[in-house]
């Protein structure tokens, strides 16, 4: 996928906007959803999407559809650190399948990163459901306690 592909509204993130395919959500609003990631690169990896925009990257995206995304990455990423207490955390956006991208559905991660744990290697290998589980409960408790 280039960095001119057409929007394909049947994209994964745009199933789980929809309903048709499940997530573990930590946030929702109007207009941005973010949720657990099924391939994380390390505990607590995160994804925030815009709901209403049919982008695939950062050259598609319209600005207050990006700023508000943006503004849940950041709460999020608080809320992260504050709960999981990593040694740093990574943020990232890719665009085009040549920089890392691989849902064309323009998306931040949010990957907590861990003194002396390599980073994983993206769908290298899906988490334990039961573990997605208590992580999302965790987390969402702390984002309720954080307002």
């Amino acid at each position: 996928m280039s960095l001119t592909t057409p929007y394909d509204p049947q994209n994964i993130f745009a199933q789980i906007i929809r309903g048709d395919a499940p997530c573990y959500k930590l946030y929702e609003d109007n207009d941005v959803l973010a949720f657990l990631d099924l391939f994380p690169q390390s505990f607590g990896h995160t994804l925030v999407i815009p709901k209403r925009s049919a982008a695939c990257n950062i050259l598609d995206v319209d600005t207050e559809a990006l700023a508000k995304v943006m503004a849940v990455v950041q709460k999020l990423t608080r809320v992260i650190v504050d709960e999981l207490q990593p040694d740093g955390v990574q943020v990232a956006q890719f665009n085009g399948a040549p920089a890392g991208q691989t849902v064309f559905h323009i998306h931040v991660h949010i990957v907590p990163r861990y003194s002396g744990e390599g980073l994983g290697i993206h769908a290298a290998g899906k988490a334990d459901p039961a573990d997605l589980e208590k992580l999302q409960a965790r987390l969402q408790q702390r984002i309720a306690t954080q307002g």
